[in-house]
């Protein structure tokens, strides 16, 4: 018997199916095809013209079997895209970034340089960035295919929506301000005066007392430049892209000068590394603290500026409703 293009056709399509499916699929689409022939045949087309350009019209048989088997022809379909977004988005904020804080830590508490610590540190973001794009797209891409329950996957409602963020131009953002930089102000005081690390039955300053009144001014003075702009910022009404600029080079300063004082060795009091060393820990004390200070003072840098963009952005699609 000869084997027509419609049986190449049907076998086609039902060979990438279920099997409960197949003969069911096969009478259906036989059976569909026949009628289209019947109908081209009548109006004046040639059998065998007719035929291919009916299976033409059906198109490619794998599209159509993916059909018949409601199996999608996407990684990521549209009922799962959006969450898998979301998702994705949210971990690439905060994987890599604790990924490179983890390694250039451990890198600087082992004695690397600058450079050693960025050579570290970028071939790991890398990997962390496309270990974790894979991975949640394959489970993504599972449930897709298993018809699995996605998180996050049900109905939307108007609860969902976010709520308002504030753009750091508020009467209480100003105030909030000057409180806290009145209680640094008056912790940097203390710790000088007093000390805030108790070791060998006494009060130690974490601060170094060779710091003395001008390297407190210049402390308070960065504080006051920063509670200044909140004040620009409440003035205008909002974050703009300026008043966001100038956070951004008042936060590299304000490190650079800390950064500065920590390696001239300013900042921290070098009584505590004595300390450490009376007491046999078995630590470099001096790398350890010198390495997480540096670090907080980086991290609060960045944070500071990122932020000072992200109000800026708020308060203009605030202005553009």
């Amino acid at each position: 018997m000869d084997v027509t293009l419609t049986d190449r056709y049907v076998e086609a399509v039902v060979r990438t199916i279920p099997e409960r499916q197949r003969a069911d699929v096969a009478r259906e689409l036989h059976a569909a095809i026949a009628d289209q022939l019947d109908a081209r045949v009548e109006g004046g087309e040639s059998g065998d013209a007719a035929e291919r350009e009916v299976l033409t019209e059906l198109g490619d048989p794998d599209r159509l079997a993916a059909e018949y088997a409601d199996r999608p022809l996407q990684l990521i379909g549209p009922r799962y895209y959006l969450v898998w977004k979301r998702l994705l988005v949210l971990l690439l904020w905060i994987v890599p970034i604790c990924a490179a804080a983890g390694v250039a830590l451990a890198q600087m508490l082992a004695g690397a340089t600058a450079g050693g610590v960025v050579g570290a540190v970028i071939p790991v973001v890398l990997s962390v960035i496309v270990h974790t794009c894979f991975w949640v797209t394959l489970v993504f891409a599972v449930i897709e295919r298993t018809g699995g329950a996605a998180p996050d996957a049900g109905r939307w409602t108007p609860d969902r929506l976010p709520e308002p963020r504030a753009s750091g131009a508020r009467a209480s953002d100003l105030i909030g301000g000057l409180v806290w930089i009145a209680l640094l102000a008056a912790a940097i005081v203390w710790d000088l005066a007093r000390g805030f690390v108790f070791t060998g039955g006494a009060w130690t300053s974490f601060l170094n007392p060779a710091l003395g009144p001008g390297g407190v001014v210049v402390l308070i003075a960065m504080m006051l430049a920063e509670l200044a702009l909140t004040a620009l910022a409440f003035r205008a009404g909002r974050w703009t892209v300026g008043l966001a600029v100038a956070n951004a080079v008042l936060a590299v300063v304000s490190a650079s000068i800390l950064l500065w004082m920590l390696g001239a060795g300013l900042l921290v009091n070098p009584a505590l590394y004595d300390l450490a060393v009376a007491s046999g820990a078995g630590v470099d004390l001096p790398r350890v603290i010198a390495g997480l200070t540096g670090f907080t003072i980086v991290g609060v840098a960045v944070w500071d500026a990122v932020d000072g963009f992200l109000k800026a952005r708020r308060a203009a699609g605030a202005g553009a409703r």
